[in-house]
């Protein structure tokens, strides 16, 4: 289930600290099931009201992208986990052979919402008197790499499973169908100049009937000479020896009773080839899983730091554009219960403090639209993630 979390800021009219303290205390009157924190956001360079104008236009669209990249490699974590299995018992399993637990998750060493909630700018990373633009540009181009390289990972891993899904489905269909190499042996076959060995697919409710008749189909045939083999729901194989100039005679005389005879050589060499060529590919899957499953972990990491380092300069700009200079504002994080949100907004709502809040809030055609592209409108910046 989907956490959700606000990343809020508030105008600041005497000091952050006192409007910490006040929120604090509103909080833990009203709403104590909401949990609260800081997000501190260091001094970012505003630029001009222009180039805010501007970004502010691409912040919406970025963040879906970013976000929607985040999910992305979350979610094949975990179908990575489930093992290709819709069930929840085969997770451990591959946990176990990976050496990855699914409560691991983690971004810096740090568990996912702890990060969210002590998050901590990376001057080093992106530094703050970089323009705003380059620094959502360098993060939009830092997603997208790996969105692509993850898209060349999947692709890559999904050939291998469909190839061996292809050879398990040869493997594990009807005897009308599937592959015979492992049911059919050497000394099942009989091959000379003369005689040859037929494979015989009869549905089980005509076993009787193939017994007393496959002798007297053609004339050469070797008298008691059929052996069953392998039986399933359906059908039960059987072998038959003849002459080899009364082969083609007998398949249709016995198609014409109802029996398959499916074309196969024995083949040593072909044997192994297969043996060999389904270990590969068992052995490539593995190593493909177990591969993109610790870079799906580490991308992951590095996409959530990103985003929250984009959440940092949209709350930023969006709160520079809605209050205006200097910047003086407090950023937050809550994650309300559905029950409380009602109330934790007209909290939030209370310790604006503008005139400008009746203005924010009405739903006339003439009020102002949340900017960014927000549905909701609010006398404060406000935007929703989900920690899947």
């Amino acid at each position: 289930m989907a956490t959700r979390y606000w990343i809020v800021s508030l105008p600041v009219q005497s000091s952050a600290t006192t409007l910490w303290s006040r929120l604090q205390e509103s909080i833990s009157k009203n709403s104590f099931d909401t949990p609260l924190y800081r997000f501190n956001i260091p001094n970012l360079r505003v630029g001009t009201l222009d180039s805010l104008l501007a970004l502010s236009d691409d912040l919406l669209k970025s963040n879906s992208f970013i976000e929607g990249c985040s999910h992305k490699i979350r979610r094949q974590i975990e179908d990575l986990e489930k093992c290709s299995h819709k069930i929840r018992r085969q997770i451990e399993d591959l946990e176990k052979a990976s050496g990855i637990l699914a409560s691991s998750l983690t971004v810096d060493g740090v568990p996912v919402d702890s990060y969210l909630t002590k998050f901590v700018w990376d001057e080093a990373k992106y530094p703050t008197m970089s323009p705003l633009k380059e620094i959502v540009d360098g993060i939009h181009a830092q997603v997208a790499k790996i969105d692509d390289d993850l898209k060349v990972r999947i692709a890559e891993y999904n050939n291998v499973r469909s190839q061996l899904n292809a050879i398990n489905r040869k493997q594990t269909g009807s005897l009308a169908v599937r592959d015979l190499s492992n049911l059919v042996k050497p000394e099942d076959i009989v091959s000379s100049e003369h005689l040859v060995t037929l494979i015989a697919v009869v549905p089980k409710y005509s076993q009787k009937d193939w017994l007393s008749c496959y002798e007297t189909l053609t004339t050469y045939v070797v008298p008691r000479s059929s052996k069953n083999l392998h039986e399933d729901n359906e059908y039960a194989l059987y072998t038959v020896t003849l002459f080899n100039r009364d082969a083609d005679n007998f398949r249709i005389k016995a198609r014409e009773r109802g029996f398959q005879i499916r074309d196969f050589e024995y083949n040593s060499e072909t044997q192994e080839s297969r043996k060999q060529e389904l270990e590969k590919l068992m052995q490539d899957q593995e190593s493909l899983k177990s591969s993109l499953l610790q870079w799906c972990y580490t991308s992951y990491g590095e996409v959530f730091t990103s985003w929250m380092h984009f959440c940092a300069v949209r709350l930023f700009a969006e709160s520079i554009l809605r209050y205006g200079l200097p910047p003086s504002f407090l950023s937050v994080v809550l994650s309300p219960s559905v029950k409380s949100e009602k109330k934790v907004r007209t909290i939030l709502e209370g310790l604006c403090g503008n005139s400008n809040s009746t203005f924010w809030k009405t739903e006339d055609e003439g009020s102002m639209a949340g900017l960014g592209g927000e549905a909701d409108t609010h006398p404060y910046v406000s935007f929703t993630i989900n920690l899947i």
